[in-house]
């Protein structure tokens, strides 16, 4: 599923225009990016966890020269599925 059947299917089941489904799933998305680009954490009871993980600074080798570089510390979005979603797939 992409981001179009996504909205095909949020407007499909509540009802909703396609219009009003767009907002509705973008709206979403960028509120939970909004969330993790400040540090929060955004908890979905019975559909998972998304948060930030700090990545350290490490040092890698380019894999066309073999050269060791250097690879800056990062964060990273995290997601943990839920319960009600393991207990879905399963």
């Amino acid at each position: 599923m992409n981001k179009n059947d996504l909205i095909s299917a949020v407007a499909d089941s509540s009802g909703l225009t396609r219009s009003d489904a767009t907002k509705a799933v973008e709206s979403v998305f960028d509120s939970i990016g909004k969330a993790l680009a400040k540090g929060d954490e955004v908890r979905l009871v019975g559909f998972g966890t998304f948060s930030v993980a700090k990545r350290k600074a490490s040092t890698g080798r380019n894999p066309r020269t073999g050269e060791p570089m250097t690879i800056k510390a990062s964060n990273q979005p995290k997601f943990k599925a839920g319960k009600g979603l393991k207990d879905a797939v399963n």
